[in-house]
């Protein structure tokens, strides 16, 4: 999944997106935005019981 942090212009009130592939998140400040990536990369590299099953 290719994750892309970027400032816009377009809605005011959410200054900054994330991008998810094709999937769009705004946000109000970079910080959320932030933090909302590290949450997301943190839970990608987490250990998932289903895939320990299927090895």
């Amino acid at each position: 999944m290719k994750v892309v942090l970027e400032a816009t212009g377009k809605k005011p009130d959410r200054p900054w997106q994330v991008r998810l592939d094709q999937h769009v998140v705004g946000f109000r400040s970079e910080a959320e935005a932030r933090a909302f990536i590290d949450t997301l990369q943190a839970r990608i590299r987490a250990p998932h019981p289903l895939f320990r099953q299927a090895g």
